[in-house]
């Protein structure tokens, strides 16, 4: 890390193993994420109830190129179970913080248009000709709005196209 580690144990003794845990975890994430500029870990015992156990807390905070990670919520009666689910969570933040940078988004399917072909209502399925005249079946179970009982030859329709089969189909069929 570019900047120094930060540990806080609060309410509770030092402990040297902890410690050792800690600064573990913190450099798997370093070595998973190397542009980590800081990170301090909080380990404390936030209320002392009468009738449960200790309980402890963790908090991260993680510094990174134009925003801060927390994870702030990951309790447990046994501290190394804490900080396992702790660092774990703040490993998944990190991922899709790094997915972000980089612009990986998901790409969804481009929607086709197209209109109603034919329909086979007793049968319960039906093609949709495509702009370039193919037909692409479709079943009642692919049609999203309106339902497959409402659809009518003639409809526009937009949907997605996928491989089948028996050749090309139509599914997530709605109407215009």
């Amino acid at each position: 890390m570019k900047l120094p580690l930060q540990i806080i144990q609060r309410d509770m003794p030092p402990s040297e193993a902890l410690e050792a845990a800690i600064r573990e975890k913190a450099d798997k994430l370093d070595h998973f994420y190397p542009h980590i500029m800081s990170c301090r870990v909080t380990v404390e015992i936030p209320g002392k109830h009468r009738n449960q156990g200790k309980e402890f807390k963790v908090r991260i905070d993680l510094t990174v190129p134009g925003t801060e990670i927390v994870v702030d919520r990951d309790h447990h009666e046994d501290v190394y179970v804490a900080l396992r689910d702790a660092f774990d969570h703040a490993k998944r933040q990190l991922e899709d913080y790094a997915r972000r940078q980089r612009g990986d988004v998901k790409a969804h399917e481009a929607e086709s248009r197209g209109r109603v072909a034919r329909l086979f209502p007793a049968e319960g399925y039906g093609f949709i000709r495509a702009p370039d005249e193919r037909e692409l079946y479709f079943s009642a179970d692919n049609v999203v709005h309106p339902s497959f009982d409402r659809l009518a030859e003639g409809m526009d329709v937009t949907y997605l196209e996928e491989a089948g089969g028996e050749g090309p189909q139509a599914k997530r069929v709605s109407a215009t």
